[in-house]
């Protein structure tokens, strides 16, 4: 057997194994949730928690001092996350992404820090999107060498975790207009973050502003954008179904309580305890079955992911071709069936418990903003003319993006 070239391995954890240990976190990170939300409290000590945990480890190897999840099993427990507090889910995004790109990249002393920082503590969070109307077409954030490093200039939006980061991942380019990813410490001159994300939902994902005045970044930690992880934009999507699934889950179980809590029903109602109305409790049924379809279209896309994977590890460069495609679709397909899961389930859960059902005590109206913010990514009218072109005229949905990782805005 030759040897790997990669630090990707094949997955060696069991999910339950996996919850006894993030499980009792993540029930710490809920707790405190309401108040967070109305008060826009950011998480610092939570997103502390979870790296205490070792969360972002939990894709390295156990071989490399990693918990040796697989993605399906990581998209899993981001969902639990998300059900938990989705603010808090959705931070972890740029980091868990960047640590797949790593395990991704051929083995190099430089890697080999890159695992060491993640298990030692050491958090990414950052942006790729342009400030000012820039496009990944037309990139404007620079780089430019200075002797034995260079220098980085250049405005970000939607910096989603950066406040709370140890590094920043930013896309730029170099003097030759060559997409490049550069990883800059976030507590350094030239580095300024600000908290001026006025989204109604997601609020304390610290998804504002990054502004890099000539911010310095070793040579070692430049990479090509066009050698990131060839399932990156995958990744980044399937996160945030992750955590819309999570919501999903999270509006059952608030609906389920809200219900039973209800003093009270309308006279022309079906039974004098609200919980005992069987109308009532066919909204409830629908909102689970919601949340079943969002949980079975996250497993069933993740599956796949795990397949292209599996090809990168075993160096077949036409399988993973073949499952990249398979997975653009998987994805694309989860994507509708769990946005249009969330949004529906944190909308009709209110039918179920009438005007006590608003209360700001409650905060139920969170869910529905949470996924409707999330939902607002990559928008899902693209992806379903994508879907239908590919399935009429097989057209290569790994095509549609601006780069060759599937990077979409």
């Amino acid at each position: 057997m030759s040897e790997p070239t990669s630090s990707l391995q094949y997955a060696t954890a069991e999910i339950e194994e996996l919850r006894q240990v993030f499980q009792p976190v993540f029930d710490q990170v809920g707790k405190g949730n309401l108040d967070r939300e109305k008060d826009r409290v950011f998480p610092h000590e939570q997103v502390r928690r979870l790296i205490d945990a070792q969360l972002g480890a939990i894709r390295i190897p156990r071989s490399l001092g990693g918990f040796g999840a697989s993605l399906q099993q990581t998209f899993q427990l981001l969902r639990e996350l998300g059900a938990a507090d989705p603010n808090v889910a959705h931070v972890w995004r740029n980091h868990l992404a960047f640590v797949e790109d790593r395990l991704n990249a051929p083995r190099s002393p430089a890697t080999e820090v890159w695992i060491k920082r993640f298990l030692s503590g050491e958090f990414v969070g950052g942006g790729w999107t342009e400030a000012n109307n820039g496009t990944y077409a037309d990139i404007r954030t620079k780089l430019v060498p200075a002797g034995d490093h260079w220098l980085l200039t250049g405005a970000k939006f939607y910096a989603t975790g950066s406040l709370y980061a140890d590094w920043l991942d930013v896309l730029a380019v170099n003097p030759e207009g060559v997409p490049t990813t550069a990883l800059v410490k976030a507590d350094q001159p030239g580095v300024s973050l600000t908290d001026d994300w006025t989204g109604f939902g997601q609020k304390t994902t610290a998804s504002g502003s990054a502004t890099y005045t000539q911010a310095r970044v070793e040579s070692a930690n430049l990479f090509p954008a066009t050698e990131r992880f060839a399932y990156q934009g995958l990744f980044y999507q399937t996160s945030l179904l992750a955590i819309l699934a999570g919501i999903t889950q999270a509006t059952l179980r608030d609906g389920r309580e809200a219900l039973l809590n209800r003093k009270r029903n309308y006279g022309h109602g079906l039974a004098e305890r609200a919980a005992d109305d069987p109308q009532l409790l066919q909204v409830i049924g629908k909102v689970s079955a919601l949340a079943y379809g969002a949980d079975s279209a996250l497993f069933t896309a993740t599956a796949v992911l795990d397949e292209v994977a599996h090809a990168h590890i075993a160096g077949d460069a036409e399988a993973k071709k073949q499952r990249l495609v398979e997975a653009h679709v998987a994805v694309t397909n989860a994507q509708i069936v769990i946005i249009e899961a969330a949004l529906q389930a944190t909308t009709v859960v209110f039918d179920a418990l009438g005007s006590s059902g608003v209360s700001e005590t409650l905060l139920l109206d969170r869910h529905w903003r949470n996924a409707r913010t999330l939902a607002s990514h990559n928008p899902r009218v693209y992806k379903e003319r994508i879907l239908g072109d590919w399935h009429v005229n097989q057209a290569d949905p790994t095509k549609a993006y601006g780069l060759p990782a599937g990077q979409s805005e």
